[in-house]
């Protein structure tokens, strides 16, 4: 194994500090995910479990999936914390290689970036192909560097617009594209810094 896998550093990087994000869904996520009655959700690259808990909360069933086993463990206990734990699956695994025969009514990827080589369209695509029909794949990702990155340890490798996001999609005549566009969002950084961040978001149903 080298230091450049994707399971070594996104390991490292949470069992290096205690908490990584704050455990708050994000705001653009839960504007859109508000609109549709609950159903099955899949939670790509779930971290510590924000959105998933949130979905959760709001009646979904999850299956929440990410290749940190630490990341996994504090989400699992987000939702004991919460009482929503029998509404969540959590499972360790590499999204390159993991796989499910089940069907989702939400597929959603919320700032799934790495500074370290991922197959983001090839996990993307996949997933596209577990939404069931009349579902959903909702993906949310960083569009630009907030002005605090040079802070960090390293979260995301690029920056992706909306287009970009649906040309890795590939997405053909089954889907109807709800939404492609930048959103801005409030956020803190590390030291206080209040900044406002842009967001691209990408919204699609299966016929």
């Amino acid at each position: 194994m080298t230091a450049t896998e994707p399971s070594e550093f996104w390991e490292a990087r949470y069992a290096g500090q205690p908490q990584v994000w704050s455990g708050r869904v994000n705001r653009v996520f839960a504007e859109v995910v508000g609109q549709f009655a609950p159903g099955r959700a899949l939670d790509l690259g779930c971290g510590e479990g924000g959105d998933a808990v949130w979905l959760a909360e709001h009646g979904w069933t999850v299956t929440a999936v990410d290749i940190s086993a630490t990341a996994v463990e504090r989400g699992r206990g987000a939702a004991v914390e919460r009482g929503v734990a029998d509404r969540i699956e959590w499972v360790a695994a590499d999204l390159g290689s993991w796989r499910t025969d089940a069907r989702f009514d939400l597929v959603t990827a919320s700032f799934l970036q790495s500074p370290v080589s991922l197959p983001r369209g090839q996990i993307l695509r996949a997933a596209a192909e577990l939404v069931a029909p009349g579902g959903h794949i909702l993906i949310v990702a960083h569009a630009a560097p907030p002005p605090w990155a040079s802070q960090l340890h390293g979260h995301h490798r690029e920056f992706l617009t909306a287009a970009e996001q649906l040309a890795e999609l590939g997405l053909d005549d089954t889907w109807r594209v709800e939404l492609a566009e930048t959103r801005s969002r409030q956020a803190t950084g590390p030291d206080g810094v209040e900044a406002t961040l842009d967001d691209s978001v990408v919204l699609a149903t299966r016929s």
